[in-house]
This record gives structure tokens, C-alpha cells and sequence, in this order.
């Protein structure tokens, strides 16, 4: 049986629909697409945070109907451990969200056995985007991330579909997806949302504890101290100082460090390289890995 579920604003407002089958889901994606109503497309992880939000708010604001997906997916998971304490609460991710959706937008948030009734065997070849930084040290990461856009994107056939640029090589990885595939669908990038203090918005945040969220922040303030050394210092040297850094604090590991093309994602080994630079980096702050990004401008010659 098809389970739907309405949730109603307190002051009945507006409404907005649950839907937890695949089923349910294309029944009133069929509705309005027989309305000829369009539809942006925010897929989570749930653990909603004012990053989600800000893509949920642009999807409304762009589209006459939006969709949010809330699926914790266990094939992109390369650790056990990382899944197994991935934070899931859907009653207050709704909370969340009532305030923006309204009639006829919709929440997916299937089961595992619904997504992958049978075992998943399908391998993407994303070349050599998906072997670099993220790839490299979560193997299969993004095969399994390919899996589930995939599916999403052909259960919800959006007109558009909003990514936060925060995993900016997954976006890199579901935009090539999209090509690939053939899939009808605006891939939309959208900035990152940082807390006050500048530690990029993520769902892990919360694991945090106490003495690692006061040194987290630290990430994006070397990143900013290095973009101002780009005019002096090379790729190497700023990837030297970033590392030792964040690593002296002893409770940030620096796993990764890169200057990287934006559109190739292949690392940079001088400023005339690429005029679309972008450092990444990926650390480990006790249990929890936290991975980050900013755009580099080059000083002019």
C-alpha cells in the first residue's frame, strides 16, 4: 500500500506531502506534470541545516512546485562507522521545512529496501574527476552517489535540481552524470553556507565535540590566509602552510590539500595554469571528517 502522509502548518497555511514509495511519489508527479507545473528538485541526506534550506528556498523561489528528498544513502558510505553515526531525525527535518513548502511540494523519504529492493551492481565511469581529492580517499563514494542521483532524477524528473557547492566535486560528478545519462535536468550550483564564524554548514557539525567545534573554524580562515598569498606563494608552499597550520593544533589532521582547475578538477602546480582555481581540503576533527572549499583570484600579472 501506498503510504501518504499530509503535514499541516499550525496555522494551516499551507501543507506539504510525504510520500515514502516510489509509487506515491510518481502518482503526483503525474498530477502535476499534467498541470504542466515545473519542479525543483533538492535531494539530502536529511539532518537538515540552513544550508538545505538556502537550496529548498531558491527551489521555491525558481520553480512552481519543489520536491526535497531525505534518503541516507548506505552505498556511498565507504566507512561502516560513518553510516552507522550519520545523525537521522525526519520529525524535525519537517519542522524545518513546513515553513517553506506548500500545497502540492513534497518530501520523498523512501526506505532503503525501497530504493534498492535488489542489490545495486550498476558502475559509473566518471573518468578522472572521481579518482582525485574525494575519490581517491573514499573509494566508491561516488559510484554510489551516481547511483542514487540517478535514481532520484529519474523517479522526481525535475526541470532542475540545486547542489550545494560545498561538495563541489560531487557536483562536478552528478553534472558529468547528467550528461551522460541524458537526463533533462538544470543542474543548479548554489554558494556555501557558513555559521557565523565561518565553519562551512554540514550535517556532521554536530558530532562535533565541544574542543573541536572551537578549533573547526580555523579550516576556513587558513584557506582565506592563504588566498592572500597567492601572489607570493606557490601551490606547494600554500598547501605546506595550510597543513601545518591547521595540523599543529593537534586537534585538526589534514587529510588532503588541493589547488585544483574548477571544470577538470586537475591539480594546479602554478597560478598560469587555470584562471578557475579552487582549493579544496578534507580534515579529520577527531571523529568527524569535514571538507571544505573556496575559489582563488589569481593577482594579475
Amino acid at each position: 500500500m501506498n503510504i501518504i502522509f499530509t503535514y499541516f502548518h499550525h496555522r494551516f497555511l499551507s501543507k506539504m506531502k510525504l510520500f515514502e514509495t516510489i509509487r506515491a511519489t510518481r502518482e503526483h508527479i503525474d498530477f502535476l506534470t499534467n498541470q504542466h507545473l515545473t519542479i525543483g528538485f533538492v535531494p539530502t541526506m536529511g539532518a537538515l541545516h540552513q544550508g538545505h534550506l538556502s537550496l529548498v528556498q531558491r527551489a521555491v523561489q525558481e520553480n512552481n512546485r519543489v520536491a526535497v528528498s531525505i534518503f541516507v544513502n548506505p552505498i556511498q558510505f565507504n566507512n561502516p562507522s560513518d553510516l552507522e553515526n550519520y545523525p537521522r531525525n525526519l520529525e524535525a527535518d519537517l519542522k524545518l521545512l513546513e515553513p517553506l513548502l506548500s500545497d502540492d511540494d513534497f518530501i520523498f523519504a523512501p526506505t532503503v529496501t525501497e530504493m534498492y529492493p535488489k542489490a545495486e551492481t550498476r558502475l559509473f565511469d566518471f573518468g578522472s574527476i572521481a579518482e582525485v581529492m574525494e575519490g581517491r580517499y573514499r573509494p566508491g563514494h561516488f559510484n554510489g552517489v551516481g547511483v542514487v542521483v540517478n535514481k532520484l532524477l529519474r523517479i522526481v524528473e525535475p526541470a532542475a535540481a540545486y547542489f550545494g557547492e560545498k561538495d563541489f566535486q560531487q557536483l562536478a560528478i552528478i553534472r558529468q552524470l547528467a550528461t551522460m545519462e541524458q537526463l533533462p535536468v538544470k543542474i543548479i550550483p548554489c554558494p556555501i553556507i557558513r555559521e557565523p564564524d565561518g565553519l562551512a554548514m554540514s550535517s556532521r557539525n554536530v558530532r562535533l565535540t565541544p574542543d573541536h567545534r572551537q578549533a573547526a573554524p580555523l579550516i576556513f580562515q587558513t584557506l582565506l590566509d592563504a588566498a592572500k598569498r597567492t601572489g607570493t606563494d606557490s601551490p606547494d608552499q600554500l598547501k605546506q602552510y595550510i597543513g601545518a597550520t591547521l595540523n599543529q593544533t593537534k586537534l585538526l589532521e589534514v587529510e588532503y590539500v588541493e589547488f585544483s582547475d574548477e571544470v577538470t578538477l586537475e591539480s594546479v602546480q602554478n597560478w598560469t595554469t587555470s584562471r578557475n582555481i579552487r582549493c579544496f581540503i578534507a580534515v579529520q576533527a577527531g571523529d568527524v571528517r569535514l571538507i571544505d572549499n573556496i575559489r582563488i583570484s589569481v593577482p594579475a600579472k
